[in-house]
């Protein structure tokens, strides 16, 4: 999978799962090219989500969801993912 199609397949999923209101999702794995254990096709991603549902939930419940949410990516094309909820 390219990291476009990991893009809006992470898109999708969240906003079909939880009711957001922006969603933003960065690919930041050239920042990790060259540390050790660097996997090709396993990605960095960054996800911001404003999201009324999420904030009502503490940071550890809120992660969790979104883990779950996710869990084929991350198992298979995601190796770090960064979330931010506003």
């Amino acid at each position: 999978m390219n990291i476009n199609e990991l893009i809006t397949n992470v898109k999708k999923k969240i906003k079909k799962s939880i009711n957001i209101q922006n969603i933003l999702v960065e690919d930041k794995t050239f920042l990790h090219k060259n540390h050790l254990g660097h996997e090709v096709n396993k990605f960095h991603l960054k996800i911001s989500i404003e999201s009324d549902e999420l904030k009502k939930l503490n940071k550890i419940e809120s992660n969790k969801k979104i883990y779950k949410i996710l869990d084929k990516e991350l198992k298979h094309h995601i190796h770090s993912l960064q979330i931010l909820i506003r």
